[in-house]
């Protein structure tokens, strides 16, 4: 009984010791210049009782401060076991590891240590992604890489951006990189929407992009990679760190520059100046503003994140996103949600990644082009409202005419897409350092679109509506199956990589016109029925297609005591798009690396933490922008002229005759891929300690056997065009580009981060046969098929093409310069005043942190390009203003100028497109949970504001000098002009960020 007493005594002075013992460590993890390192991860060695560091490195954790060991991780560094010793405040200090540091480079079918890696690879963490109302991943980027070239198509939520990496190398609108996001491969395929088809991801749940520019790099993916790869990786549980994040956002954009109409009282002088006659109506609008408004973006994100040991680990996310445009009827919402696990067995010889992403995205669009020559050109004394409130109609030189706020109503386009995106990839460690792996996904997607016009009894003959009903549908298919053998043996390190893919992808669309017969009974034309009658005729078309592709690849990487380095790799496409004749391409590419830091001339050196010297040639192949079978010959039915005739005599009518069979495609087996040939040398280095680290490339892009969709040299082709290659022409893109950063520190408080990144680049087109080929031409009444740009030799791709305007003659009409000294103004008098391509391109950055504060400056710009402004061509001119249209002092500019003016293409709509934007601002607060109480329930609270396009410096009069219609020309992309684009927004974002 007394041993049984004292045995209860011992082992209750025990646990009151260990009870005890358990309290709170507190303590501070930096680097080995004492900067604060924020989420560094603190875990009790043996437990999942975890924590991270907030802002200012500092961390909260309850340990057992006699016996419990901390381990202290961060990425870059090397892990650090500290043993409490009874300690309540600890400082720790962790040391960079270059191999670990190294581990966070994402290329082809892999990853690799940077120190490892021979090609061109930037690669973008979230963290330094630029911040706001943000769509799609394309705007994350805006900036941030060297070489890559980021333009929106236009200022509407959601549109889709143009990404160009290292020049544009093809004629065809097939100038996108191609996308990996967690190793599946998607199509560029459109999916409907009529916005960028990249909508469907979170930018929240985005970890890290990683461009891959140069040959070594992204020949892995052979056919498809000419234009550059971009792998996105998304975020991911880790181990023994459990944590929900929740973020919401509010934010407010409005239009960021107005163009300088005349106001009412001054449209009054103008109009009788030019020599009309005014039609004064008593108001004194402002279209512009009737026509915009302040769009609220509301974003909600919540996510769950952590794992089990080192066996299991996931992450869940869900997030909405309703962003409005400053037109009105101009929306983009998002619901996601997605989930990524990891699951190891067998000693971690097995591993299994499954990755989900589900979307719905609703994308409202308005009339664009209508609503902006509407708020140029309208009377500015109309009234938009009357005294009661309700819409005027208004009335024009040709009789009433429809009021744009009216349109708002009558007018809807609405796409609502719904799209899945799937892989599994389990691999299995079959002997030691042979690993297999399997990737199995699928990416689908359904689109339906209506574009409808209300039925409406005055104006612009929409008095029985329209309805026009599109159905989408994509899928994508992939299997790959890859072998990968790593061999490490003394300073040999060998990594052998081998695999197969297959990729199918479907096309499916069909659209239906509905021409009137709808009722005005409130119910939209879209859910009433409707019949074909001969007055209201319904048509019907849809197409489908299927692509595939098989391919074959293998990788050799060889390291001789980490200096040496080797890269080897080939890959063989075969794809249905090609002609028989050609149906596979090879493309191969090597790179060598020399690590010169590592040597031992340099081992004790205290100038250079890093200094590598790369240089790699390789071939890509570039299939985008290919029709579907493009090899193959294409028939169809028709009626028209020739294409039919009467077979049993009773014909009364073109109706009542048969169908014919016509050709719309020749035959083309000897078709094959475009083929991008690159040479690029390198140069990474690091300074005083890694605080200041670069990179310095040259590269040599020239891509040969040009494809173009062109006419037949022969006359009796039973087709006017063809697929074919051009093998003397080429596309030649060569440059320079040079990325810096400098982080430092003044005191213990106070850091910074400056960088930035600069691109050189030409462009020339070689070897064409034609004169011009035309990519930008001219639309409107009597300016159709006006050639605006071309390619042409010698000069780069977007040439302007036109003749020089140097002002009024005596006669009122335009002069332009005689080059062809005849005494006539011709054709052959064009020239080449500039191109639609910029030759520079920069961006900046600076960032700043002062205890719990943070402030950021993101610039990026543009220089040497040229932008044609259509619009003024189309709007600005006196003889609309004589009509009682509106216009800006474009117009006015020539007092002698006649009323019947001819606006022909030429150097007078011709403006110079370099800019400077500040094209994101942000300043951030961490509160101290502790502060207000609640360290127990949350691990950090962060406020931010956020400005995005807060200003631009430009001489440019449009709306914005960042131009890219995303318009084409017989599958030929046009640059750089300006025709009713959707202006820009200035927007103010305010977050909120709790994690848990």
């Amino acid at each position: 009984m007394k041993n049984s007493k004292l045995l209860f005594l011992l082992f209750g002075l025990l646990f009151a010791s260990a009870t005890w013992a358990q309290t709170v460590v507190t303590g501070t993890v930096t680097d080995e210049q004492n900067l604060p390192l924020a989420g560094a991860t603190v875990l009790v060695k043996g437990t999942t009782n975890g924590t991270s560091t907030d802002f200012d490195g500092n961390f909260s954790i309850e340990a057992n401060i006699n016996s419990d060991i901390l381990e202290v991780s961060y990425i870059g560094f090397s892990p650090l076991e500290v043993t409490i010793n009874g300690q309540t405040t600890l400082n720790v200090q962790l040391k960079e590891d270059a191999t670990q540091l190294e581990d966070v480079v994402v290329v082809g079918y892999g990853t690799q240590k940077k120190s490892d890696v021979t090609g061109s690879i930037a690669s973008v963490k979230s963290e330094d992604f630029n911040q706001g109302v943000v769509a799609n991943p394309g705007q994350l980027l805006q900036g941030k890489v060297s070489g890559v070239n980021i333009t929106n198509v236009s200022g509407e939520p959601g549109a889709s951006q143009n990404v160009i990496i290292r020049g544009v190398g093809s004629l065809r609108s097939g100038t996108a990189p191609l996308y990996v996001i967690d190793g599946f491969v998607i199509s560029n395929n459109d999916i409907g929407m009529g916005s960028s088809p990249l909508n469907f991801i979170n930018p929240q749940d985005i970890a890290s992009m990683d461009v891959l520019k140069d040959a070594s790099a992204t020949a892995i993916y052979g056919a498809r990679a000419a234009n550059g790869v971009i792998m996105i990786t998304t975020k991911k549980g880790q181990a023994g760190k459990s944590e929900i994040n929740l973020s919401v956002s509010t934010a407010m954009s409005s239009i960021a520059k107005k163009l300088d109409l005349f106001t009412a009282d001054e449209f009054r002088q103008q109009v009788v100046a030019a020599g009309g006659t005014l039609d004064d109506q008593g108001g004194n609008t402002d279209w512009q503003d009737e026509l915009t408004r302040t769009g609220i973006t509301k974003n909600v994100n919540l996510s769950m994140s952590g794992g089990v040991s080192e066996k299991f680990s996931y992450f869940v996310s869900g997030g909405v996103q309703d962003q409005q445009g400053i037109f009105y009827n101009s929306d983009l919402k998002r619901y996601s949600g997605r989930v990524k696990l990891n699951q190891k067995a067998f000693d971690n010889r097995l591993n299994i990644d499954f990755n989900l992403t589900a979307s719905k995205t609703i994308n409202e669009r308005p009339d664009i082009g209508s609503t902006i020559v509407d708020m140029i050109q309208l009377n500015p004394t109309s009234p938009a409202y009357d005294a009661n409130g309700n819409i005027t109609v208004l009335e024009g030189a040709s009789g009433l005419i429809l009021n744009p706020l009216q349109r708002n109503d009558i007018y809807l386009d609405e796409a609502r897409s719904n799209r899945i995106l799937a892989n599994i990839s389990p691999s299995v460690e079959i002997i030691k350092g042979l690993t297999y792996k399997a990737n199995l996904g699928v990416d689908y997607s359904l689109t339906n679109r209506d574009i409808q016009s209300k039925p409406y009894t005055l104006g612009e003959g929409l008095f029985a509506g329209t309805l026009n009903t599109i159905s989408t549908e994509n899928s994508n298919f992939l299997i790959e199956n890859t072998l990968n053998y790593k061999l490490e043996s003394g300073n040999h390190a060998l990594t052998l990589l081998a695999g197969h893919s297959y990729q199918e992808t479907k096309f499916e669309r069909k659209d239906i016109d509905f021409q009137g017969g709808f009722a005005n009974n409130g119910i939209e034309p879209r859910h009433q029925d409707q019949s074909s009658t001969e007055v209201t005729a319904t048509t019907i078309a849809s197409t489908a297609v299927i692509d595939e592709l098989q391919s074959y690849f293998g990788r050799l990487n060889y390291a001789y005591a980490d200096k040496y380095l080797f890269t080897g790799t080939l890959r063989a496409d075969g794809s249905s798009r090609f002609g028989a004749n050609n149906k596979y391409g090879y493309f191969p590419s090597v790179a060598l690396g020399w690590n010169i830091y590592k040597e031992n001339f340099l081992e004790d050196s205290n100038v250079f933490s890093n200094l590598k010297l790369r240089a790699s040639w390789g071939q890509t192949g570039n299939q985008n922008g290919i029709a579907s079978k493009a090899s193959y010959a294409s028939y169809n039915d028709s009626r028209s002229d020739n294409d039919t005739y009467p077979l049993d005599g009773n014909e009364n009518t073109l109706d009542d005759y048969p169908y014919g069979t016509i050709a719309v495609r020749t035959a083309n087996p000897d078709l094959k891929w475009e083929v991008v040939t690159q040479t690029n040398i390198g140069l990474d280095f690091g300074f005083l300690n890694g605080s200041l680290t670069g990179t310095l490339d040259y590269f040599n892009k020239v891509t040969n056997d040009v494809i173009l969709f062109a006419t037949t040299p022969d006359p009796v082709n039973p087709t006017e065009k063809y697929w074919t290659n051009f093998p003397d022409m080429k596309v030649i893109n060569n440059g320079y580009e040079v990325a810096l950063d400098y982080r430092g520190s003044a005191g213990e408080d106070f850091t910074y981060n400056i960088g930035g990144n600069v691109s050189f680049i030409d462009n020339e087109v070689e070897g064409s046969i034609y004169s011009v080929i035309t990519s930008g031409a001219a639309q409107g009444s009597g300016q159709t098929d006006a050639t605006i740009n071309g390619y042409i030799n010698g000069e780069p791709i977007g040439a302007f093409y036109m003749k020089d305007f140097i002002g009024i003659g005596a006669d009122g009409r335009n002069q332009f310069r005689d080059l062809v000294e005849d005494g006539v103004s011709l054709d052959n008098d064009r020239f080449v005043p500039g191109t639609a391509l910029p030759d520079l391109l920069y961006a900046f950055y600076l960032n700043f942190n002062y205890k719990n504060f943070d402030l950021g400056f993101n610039f990026n710009g543009v220089s040497g390009n040229k932008i044609f402004n259509h619009t003024a061509m189309s709007l600005y001119n006196k003889g609309q203003l004589a009509n009682n249209l509106n216009t800006t002092d474009f117009a006015i500019q020539y007092p002698s100028e006649i009323l019947t003016n001819s606006n022909d293409v030429s150097t007078r709509y011709l403006e110079d497109g370099s800019f400077l934007r500040l094209n994101n601002a942000s300043l951030g607060y961490n509160l101290d949970p502790a502060v207000i109480g609640l360290r127990d329930l949350v691990n950090n609270i962060r406020f931010s504001l956020t400005g995005q396009n807060l200003f631009t410096i430009t001489d440019y009069s449009g709306y914005d000098p960042e131009v890219n219609t995303g318009s084409e020309i017989d599958q030929i992309q046009t640059f750089g002009i300006d025709r009713f684009r959707y202006p820009s927004a200035r927007t103010y974002l305010f977050g909120l960020n709790v994690s848990f």
